[in-house]
């Protein structure tokens, strides 16, 4: 099925609804508002949290507007902001949403996906490095992982012996981004990891990283 399949006028009508039973007095002709209090609200409109790694855009599609209102307007408020993406991101991605926020607070962001390497749920693993991809695909560049490059390699060296494939795939694809745009960095990354042993993971990951390398 097509995203375009999915959001229709009754999609609109159903998901204005599930808005309406968490914000009495919301506007269904807007989406104006406290950013706060909507934030809040939403909070408590998320739904069960998905019990694998897959089916993101299977069951989570129908949180794409809320994704969107955080991509636009997260940085009123990007810490909590920051604390909502990651309730989202078990239902559905918040790699977009993200983006925005590291671009207006790198440091403190990545303080926090730091903190999100360890975590014990795989999607919001799997957001820590998604989301800081130099080239994430149908969005804009995003160079922090240049900029905050220490913060960077914290991150991808959390992740590297991470056992689910849905991270090793994502820190694999981060390594391939940055070796369009400094391979001497990325060469750099994989030369720690191999000089203190190397895991089936770890192996995997650099292969994947370089498989346009010739």
């Amino acid at each position: 099925m097509k995203y375009k399949d999915h959001y229709h006028d009754e999609y609109i009508y159903d998901f204005s609804k599930k808005i309406g039973s968490v914000m009495p007095d919301f506007d269904q002709e807007s989406m104006a508002g406290d950013y706060v209090n909507n934030i809040q609200a939403f909070f408590h409109m998320l739904g069960p949290e998905l019990a694998e790694s897959k089916g993101m855009f299977h069951y989570g599609w129908w949180l794409w507007p809320i994704g969107r209102y955080v991509e636009r307007c997260g940085n009123e408020n990007w810490s909590l902001s920051l604390s909502f993406l990651k309730e989202l991101t078990k239902r559905f991605t918040g790699e977009f949403a993200i983006r925005p926020l590291l671009r207006e607070h790198p440091r403190e962001v990545m303080d926090e996906l730091i903190n999100w390497t360890f975590d014990e749920n795989v999607h919001i693993r799997r957001l820590a490095s998604e989301g800081v991809r130099i080239r994430l695909p149908w969005s804009q560049k995003l160079y922090v992982a240049l900029d905050e490059f220490e913060r960077y390699i914290r991150i991808l060296t959390n992740l590297k012996d991470d056992p689910d494939k849905f991270v090793q795939k994502s820190v694999g694809n981060n390594l391939n981004d940055l070796y369009k745009d400094d391979p001497e960095k990325a060469d750099f990354i994989i030369s720690q990891w191999e000089s203190s042993g190397q895991s089936k993971a770890q192996s995997w990951i650099i292969k994947h990283g370089r498989r346009n390398q010739k």
